[in-house]
C-alpha cells in the first residue's frame, strides 16, 4: 500500500452525499483506484454494473497487489458491455496528488478563485485521496462546483491524519 493510503479505499465523502447513497455516479474513493490502477472507466460502463457490484469495487481494497487485480478484472469485466470495454492507461505515478510538498497550482489557483483558505501545510496534512480529490475538483472545465464543500471537510474533519 502507498504510504499515507491506508483505509482509503472505502471513505464516504459529505460533499458526494447526495449521489453516493445508489452509486449513480463514480465516487472519488473508486475514481483514484482507476487512476492508481490505469483504467478509463466511462460513467456508462459504471452504471451498466449492477448496484451491488459497484458497491464491490467501492469496498476494493488500494494495495498494489489489489490495483494490479483491478485493473485485470475491470479491462476483462468491461469487454463485453455495450460501450467496449475500459480504456487502458498508465496507472497513475508522481501525479501532484500523491506529492505532500506543496499545494500544486492549479488547486491553489482554484481555492484562491472561491476565496479559500489552503496552504502547504493543510495540503501535507491531508491524506491522498484528500489531495487526489482537491486535484480533480481543480481541473479547468470542472465548474469548482463541490471544491468549497470539499476544503470544508478535509480542514475540519475531526479524523485528519
Amino acid at each position: 500500500m502507498a504510504p499515507g493510503a491506508e483505509g482509503l479505499h472505502a471513505r464516504d465523502f459529505a460533499f458526494e452525499a447526495d449521489f453516493a447513497s445508489n452509486l449513480r455516479c463514480i465516487p472519488m474513493a473508486v475514481r483514484r483506484k482507476l487512476d492508481l490502477a490505469g483504467v478509463k472507466l466511462k460513467l456508462s460502463h459504471w452504471l451498466a454494473l449492477p448496484e451491488p457490484e459497484r458497491h464491490t469495487l467501492v469496498e476494493w481494497p488500494d494495495d498494489p497487489g489489489a490495483i494490479t487485480d483491478l485493473r485485470r478484472h475491470l479491462l476483462a469485466r468491461t469487454a463485453a458491455l455495450a460501450d467496449g470495454p475500459a480504456r487502458p492507461m498508465p496507472p497513475a505515478r508522481d501525479e501532484p496528488w500523491q506529492q505532500r510538498g506543496s499545494v500544486p497550482e492549479a488547486v491553489l489557483a482554484a481555492c484562491i478563485a472561491l476565496g479559500l483558505r489552503l496552504d502547504d501545510v493543510d495540503w501535507a496534512g491531508l491524506d491522498e485521496l484528500q489531495r487526489f480529490v482537491l486535484v480533480k475538483l481543480s481541473q479547468p472545465g470542472h465548474e469548482h462546483r463541490n471544491l468549497a464543500a470539499a476544503v470544508a471537510e478535509f480542514l475540519t474533519d475531526p479524523g485528519r491524519p
